[in-house]
């Protein structure tokens, strides 16, 4: 099967907006919860937030839907899982062990002391890293997903996909219209998966506390809000006529995307983007779900293309997704306790540092034995294959 270049696109692209995405997410002033917090009581710049949270990582989810249908052309029920778990499920277990609890270890520092201090070191050191888990949720959660999507394939033998098949094969733009009517809903019908919790005062007691931890951890998750567009992804998006069509509609999708982002923006301004009350409303999962049809037709119908810098791109956006976390809270915090740089500064330096160290330490950690399968899923198999095929 002919490569599918616009896919591989919107993913390292999408990755690049997650970091740009969290050098502003950390020192926001919306009140979305873990950044170490803002400068000002307002920050225009915050609004990167209102435009790239609704969608991005349903994007996401939707690619890794597609590319599920496509490996299990031709990868086994037992290959395909065999495969997730190596390149997901142990970077999001082991990997926490061996680089991700640094980020616990921040985590731990974000009020600026450390209410560990009187703790064992092996104590501390297996909280950090099972606080380190940072972006990796996603990771988990395509694990999860993808184990899902094979007993979904066992237990319907594939039925439904291949009458989604047959239904799109005329040449009439109505399968594209149809998607876009019945899609909207069913995304929104996920999404109310949030659920309402109250803030943590000093007075709950133990049980509420963690009960309230358990809710946090759920809303991040949100499987249900993300589990609907990977089985899009995969059921939907993945058949080439659907494709094909929606490219044809990729301007009206983008006009209504702009649209509907300027005006979520506009209505979010200074506040949290991440409350349960905002993720379960219309609005957001209405503008999620045009920004979604938008960048997939509009990169279907100009940018379906490689070259050098998108083909390392592609081989690469996953490591720097899963290294980069640890980049932006660790010189985050430093910036904001031990500096006395103005803000604007601190941002400069946090983007550019994001941007060009989180592909070293990929590159570092990529060429270590062990290191590399724990912290990235990679073999040894898959890094003699890039180097004999000349790519990084």
């Amino acid at each position: 099967m002919e490569r599918k270049h616009f896919l591989d696109n919107i993913r390292w692209v999408t990755v690049l907006l997650v970091l740009v995405y969290h050098v502003i997410y950390f020192y926001n002033a919306k009140g979305v919860p873990g950044g170490i917090g803002g400068f000002y009581e307002t920050q225009p710049w915050d609004a990167v937030i209102s435009v790239l949270y609704p969608w991005f990582m349903m994007l996401l989810f939707v690619v890794a839907g597609i590319s599920a249908r496509y490996a299990l052309n031709s990868l086994s029920h037992k290959e395909f899982i065999k495969t997730r778990t190596r390149k997901l499920l142990v970077p999001a277990t082991i990997g926490l062990f061996v680089f991700q609890w640094i980020t616990g270890y921040f985590n731990t520092h974000m009020s600026g002391l450390d209410p560990l201090a009187e703790e064992p070191i092996l104590s501390k050191y297996i909280y950090w890293a099972f606080t380190g888990i940072g972006p990796l949720w996603f990771v988990q959660n395509l694990w999860l997903f993808s184990l899902l999507l094979v007993l979904f394939r066992v237990i319907g033998k594939n039925k439904l996909y291949n009458a989604l098949a047959r239904s799109f094969q005329k040449d009439s733009l109505w399968p594209a219209l149809l998607i876009v009517v019945l899609g909207f809903p069913i995304l929104w019908a996920g999404a109310q998966c949030s659920i309402d919790l109250p803030e943590i005062v000093e007075d709950m007691d133990q049980e509420t506390i963690t009960a309230v931890v358990a809710g946090n951890i759920w809303n991040i998750h949100r499987p249900f809000a993300y589990f609907v567009p990977f089985l899009m992804g995969y059921y939907l998006f993945s058949h080439d006529s659907i494709q094909e069509k929606m490219a044809r509609l990729s301007i009206p999708f983008l006009i209504v995307a702009l649209a509907l982002g300027t005006y979520n923006t506009i209505v979010m301004y200074g506040q949290n983007d991440i409350a349960p009350n905002v993720l379960r409303g219309w609005r957001c999962n209405l503008y999620a779900w045009f920004a979604i049809l938008a960048m997939l037709s509009c990169f279907k119908t100009w940018f379906n293309k490689t070259n050098r810098f998108a083909t390392y791109m592609t081989q690469s956006s996953f490591g720097i997704y899963v290294v980069h976390y640890v980049v932006i809270i660790s010189l985050g915090y430093m910036m904001k306790f031990h500096t006395s740089l103005a803000p604007w500064m601190m941002y400069v330096i946090l983007f550019f540092a994001v941007m060009l160290l989180s592909p070293a330490i990929y590159e570092i950690i990529r060429r270590i034995p062990f290191v590399r399968w724990c912290v990235l899923g990679i073999k040894k198999t898959e890094e003699r294959s890039k180097k004999k095929e000349g790519t990084a």
